[in-house]
């Protein structure tokens, strides 16, 4: 839902699909101006950059030790997307992609996929040992398997959850701003849209620290 006409609308392609390539060819650009106007001391676009860069690596190493700096590229540039998407829909004629479920789960699923397999390729079979909670006598066998059918359901609802939050947060500003629009023009939107700034950080903030937290519990050591 979005609060006014798309200024971008291609036949045949949903708008989340056209916003999120907006979003894309924004960060790109950014990028690619950075890029070439590096200096030693940062300054404008660069000084931005470089602060949430800094925050996203200190997120994974304090979460993830020595294997934060291996995850730090995706869970950074999850991350940021997500921000610019959720602040897309702040603009009038813009729509966040994240207000659709296809977007978000396009974003949790390989998060799950890639937790397992980060599990397997570090702990190999021991993997197995984050499921069945602490192995120790044959008579823990029923325990064991209780254990890993629950774990197993909380693993496969993860991408769920990562993509219905994110989801259901957005679409709810969304619906907040175009009511309250039609009801009280201009007084209580404005106070709203603030709030929407600080929710669409927010949702980005939790979707990046709960994929930092779902690779850290993958990689380290079961007990």
């Amino acid at each position: 839902m979005h609060e006014a006409p798309l200024f971008f609308h291609i036949s045949g392609i949903p708008s989340y699909v056209t916003y999120s390539w907006v979003a894309m060819i924004f960060m790109l650009s950014v990028a690619i101006v950075v890029r070439l106007s590096l200096k030693l001391v940062p300054t404008g676009v660069q000084n931005v950059v470089e602060v949430i860069a800094e925050f996203f690596l200190n997120l994974t190493e304090s979460s993830i030790g020595h294997m934060g700096q291996h995850f730090f590229p995706l869970i950074a540039t999850i991350g940021t997307y997500i921000l610019v998407c959720n602040f897309l829909g702040l603009i009038p004629g813009f729509e966040a992609p994240t207000s659709n479920i296809n977007t978000n789960a396009s974003m949790a699923i390989p998060v799950f996929l890639a937790t397992h397999y980060y599990g397997v390729k570090i702990h190999g079979f021991g993997y197995i040992k984050h499921f069945v909670g602490p192995m120790r006598s044959i008579f823990a066998l029923p325990l064991m398997v209780l254990m890993f059918v629950i774990e197993a359901i909380g693993h496969v609802a993860r991408p769920l959850t990562l993509s219905v939050r994110l989801f259901g947060n957005m679409t709810a500003k969304h619906m907040i701003l175009l009511i309250l629009g039609i009801l009280v023009p201009w007084i209580i939107p404005t106070a709203i849209l603030g709030l929407g700034v600080l929710v669409s950080i927010i949702q980005a903030f939790v979707f990046a620290l709960l994929t930092t937290l779902y690779l850290a519990g993958a990689v380290e050591e079961a007990h």
